[in-house]
């Protein structure tokens, strides 16, 4: 029975590169306005399914999916196209990558792509989106310059500004702060909290304690499968699985 509240629906899903079996019949639920955090050390399969959920997996030409992934009950193969997908679901990588353009055209560079060229719409998307990603503040006096001088945490949220001007549905996270300073960090999950209460937020981490921090439930992989998946709180202090209990204690991993 699927959950009237799931934003993601994913049934015995497999993703297979080659021979090497990546992920193994995958079911859960992701709910809407949700913060899902996937912990797990490397090669557990996490990236590849934050990839299969906006169908990034589909550019790797050995990728073979099986199973289904529905987005709001509709099949995400079957029944959307590729371009209405990642428009609903936008993805933010470990590292920045601003344009090399100034901070408004980063902004509004997919909006131009879809033809949109309004100027008092492309003005009020800058501002939304970067008061959504806790930036506006910070650069509203500086928009036209380059986006390359801003620190590394400013990039990784206008990166997060230039995903939310699209107005997406789903917002995927993988490892967003993985090369920032404790409070470059601290602000990107402060914004988090903030974005759950409009997005559905998928959130791959290496550090533990930051799912700890911010996901309202949490699924942990391991070679491929999902362990278990639980409240974030439950899985912290009594998961179901040992070898759960051995990743988050730092046994291994």
């Amino acid at each position: 029975m699927v959950d009237p509240a799931a934003k993601f629906s994913i049934r015995a899903f497999h993703v297979h590169y080659g021979q090497f079996s990546a992920l193994r019949d995958l079911n859960l639920e992701i709910l809407a306005n949700e913060i899902f955090t996937v912990i797990g050390p490397a090669n557990s399969g996490k990236t590849t399914f934050l990839h299969s959920l906006n169908r990034l997996i589909d550019l790797v030409p050995v990728s073979r999916c099986r199973g289904e992934i529905s987005l709001d009950g509709i099949d995400i193969r079957r029944g959307l196209e590729i371009e209405v997908l990642r428009r609903k679901v936008g993805i933010v990588f470990a590292l920045p990558l601003p344009l090399p353009i100034s901070i408004f055209e980063n902004v509004v560079y997919g909006l131009r792509m879809q033809g949109i060229r309004d100027p008092r719409r492309l003005n009020e998307a800058v501002e939304r989106s970067l008061r959504e990603s806790y930036l506006w503040e910070e650069v509203k006096d500086r928009l036209r310059t380059p986006a390359m001088n801003l620190s590394g945490g400013q990039q990784q949220r206008l990166c997060m500004a230039r995903i939310l001007a699209g107005q997406p549905d789903v917002l995927l996270f993988d490892e967003p702060t993985s090369g920032l300073d404790p409070i470059s960090t601290a602000r990107i999950e402060e914004t988090l909290l903030i974005l759950k209460k409009k997005y559905t937020i998928v959130l791959v981490t290496n550090n533990v304690a930051q799912a700890a921090r911010v996901g309202d439930r949490t699924a942990f992989f391991l070679m491929g499968d999902m362990i278990e998946v639980s409240d974030t709180g439950k899985m912290f202090t009594t998961p179901a699985d040992q070898r759960t209990s051995d990743y988050i204690t730092g046994k291994f991993g």
